[in-house]
């Protein structure tokens, strides 16, 4: 896999991964995951501005030769990262966030998910951000594991109460 900047006109192709990254998280717990119908196409723009904005990473990984010249590029996986402002009452000013990792399962156990991370964090460090930051849903081990591997420790740890009406 040839990982890379994404393009705008790699959008369309990460889309579908975006599809599974939600469904995958809403069955996990719909109540933290409780998605708009078709929240990929959502994400459609918000991507292609992450494309073009120099303070994010959006990373594709792509098959390193596809089966002609002119097809499109064989995506297996992507990441997606913004520079976030912390609140002021904190030293740090801002801080990176990873809102999302998927690697194709065609293409897991091969180091992608890793290579997409360590990327990431090459990124960020050429842009002078001192922190990475990111969630991953409390079933997902696998996540947790990759990220530990890259260097990421565990800082805080979300709960969540669902408050409905009839209490």
């Amino acid at each position: 896999m040839n990982i890379r900047p994404a393009t705008v006109a790699d959008v369309p192709g990460v889309l579908p991964m975006v599809a599974e990254i939600c469904a995958l998280h809403e069955r996990w717990d719909a109540a933290k995951y409780g998605f708009r119908e078709n929240p990929a196409a959502m994400y459609r723009q918000w991507l292609a501005a992450r494309a073009t904005d120099p303070r994010s990473v959006f990373l594709v990984a792509e098959q390193a030769e596809t089966l002609t010249p002119q097809a499109p590029p064989l995506l297996g996986g992507f990441l997606v990262c913004t520079v976030e402002r912390e609140i002021p009452i904190y030293r740090l000013d801002e801080y990176a966030f990873i809102h999302d990792l998927w690697v194709d399962p065609a293409y897991r156990n091969e180091g992608v998910g890793r290579q997409l991370v360590m990327v990431a964090i090459e990124r960020f460090t050429e842009m002078g951000v001192q922190q990475i930051r990111l969630d991953t849903a409390a079933p997902n081990d696998v996540a947790r594991n990759l990220f530990t591997m890259c260097g990421f420790r565990p800082s805080a740890q979300e709960m969540l109460l669902e408050l409905r009406g009839d209490r």
